[in-house]
C-alpha cells in the first residue's frame, strides 16, 4: 500500500480539515456510482478510503507518523510498541515530560473518524461497500468490499436503410456474442440517435449491461430527406409535360404512378401525403415531387418546331427586370 499522505495528496503537516477535504474530493470523483465501468476509479476510491481511515484515526496516525506501523496498519517490526508475550514494553519517552505524543489526544479529528461518516454527506448515507465502514483486519480498510457490478455496456452502430427509416421498419441486430435480436425504431428517428437495449451487454455479477445502438440513416440514390418530408426531382420529357402522362416514380415505400396533368411546367411540385418520415407524435411527413422537363441537347425536329412557333408571354415579368 502507498503512503496515505501521498494517496490523498497532502503533506504530513496537513490539518484534519485539509485531510478531510482532500478525501472528500477523491471520494466524489471516484465513487463507484459514477464510475461503474471504470475499475481504475474503483481502485483509487478504495485506496482513498484506506488512507483516510488511517489518517482520521488519531492513534493510527500517530503510530504511522512515528514509524510504528506501515500504510497497511501492520507493525513495521516485531518490536514496535514493546513485546506482547512475556517481555516488558520499552520506556515511554513522553511519560516524564508530560507532553502528548503525536496523534495521542492532540489531533482535532475528535478521537478518530470513519469514511462511512462522510458517505451520508456525499452520497445520501449509502456506502458503496455495502457494510460497516470501519473495515476489518489489518486496520487499513482491508475489509472494504465493492458491491456487485453490472456488466459493461456494449456500443454498436447500425446503418438503417432510407426506406426502413421512413417507415420505421424493425431492424435485426447481431450482437457481439452472435445472438440476433429485433430492434424497434423510435418515432422521429434522426441520424446519430442512440437506442438502449436493456440487458444485451456484457454479463456481470449484478446482471448484464446494456447494448447502446447508435443509428445512422442510409442514403437513397434519388430520394432525399427534408425534415419530415421526402423530396424527389422527377425528370419528364417535353411531350409528357405538354400532353400530360402517367409517370412511374419511386417513394420510400416502393414505386407508384403519378398522373401528370397536361401543361406541367418544369418546377411544378406535387405532394404525396403521408409518404415522408415519421414524426415524434407518430404522424408522417409527405413526399414532394418536383417536375423537371428534360430537353434533348441536339434535336433538329424540335429546333424546327420552335422556329415556326411563337410564345409571346412575358414569363419573367415577376422578376422585376
Amino acid at each position: 500500500m502507498r503512503d496515505p499522505y501521498q494517496v490523498l495528496g497532502v503533506t504530513r503537516s496537513a490539518s484534519a480539515a485539509e485531510i478531510k477535504k482532500a478525501y472528500r474530493k477523491l471520494a466524489k470523483e471516484n465513487h463507484p456510482d459514477r464510475n461503474a465501468d471504470n475499475p481504475k476509479k474503483l481502485e483509487v476510491f478504495k485506496e482513498a478510503n484506506s488512507a483516510y481511515e488511517m489518517l482520521s484515526d488519531a492513534d493510527k496516525k500517530g503510530r504511522f507518523d512515528r514509524g510504528e506501523i506501515g500504510p497497511d496498519g501492520n507493525p513495521t517490526s516485531p518490536f514496535a510498541g514493546g513485546f506482547r508475550g512475556g517481555g516488558r514494553p520499552g520506556p515511554d519517552p513522553y511519560a516524564r515530560s508530560g507532553r502528548e505524543p503525536p496523534g495521542r489526544g492532540g489531533s482535532d479529528f475528535g478521537g478518530g473518524s470513519n469514511p462511512e461518516d462522510l458517505f451520508a454527506e456525499l452520497f445520501g448515507g449509502r456506502s458503496p461497500f455495502g457494510g460497516g465502514g470501519g473495515g476489518g483486519g489489518g486496520g487499513g480498510g482491508g475489509g472494504f468490499r465493492a458491491p456487485p457490478q453490472k456488466g459493461s455496456d456494449v456500443a454498436y452502430r447500425l446503418v438503417v436503410p432510407f426506406e426502413d427509416a421512413a417507415s420505421l421498419k424493425p431492424q435485426r441486430v447481431t450482437l457481439r456474442a452472435g445472438k440476433t435480436v429485433e430492434l424497434k425504431l423510435p418515432a422521429g428517428l434522426e441520424s446519430g440517435q442512440q437506442v438502449r437495449m436493456a440487458g444485451q451487454g456484457e454479463p456481470g455479477a449484478a446482471g448484464p449491461g446494456d447494448a447502446l445502438v447508435t443509428l445512422e440513416i442510409g442514403r437513397h440514390k434519388v430520394l432525399r430527406r427534408d425534415g419530415e418530408d421526402v423530396r424527389l426531382d422527377l425528370p419528364v420529357t417535353l411531350a409528357e409535360a405538354v400532353a400530360g402522362a402517367k409517370v412511374r416514380m419511386p417513394t420510400a415505400e416502393g414505386a407508384v404512378t403519378l398522373t401528370l396533368p397536361p401543361g406541367s411546367s418544369s418546377g411544378k411540385v406535387f405532394r404525396l401525403k403521408g409518404r415522408g418520415f415519421s414524426r415524434a407524435d407518430g404522424s408522417r411527413g409527405d413526399q414532394l415531387v418536383t417536375v423537371l422537363v428534360d430537353l434533348p441537347g441536339d434535336d433538329p425536329a424540335l429546333a424546327a418546331f420552335v422556329a415556326g412557333w411563337a410564345d409571346n408571354r412575358d414569363v419573367r415579368r415577376d422578376l422585376g427586370l
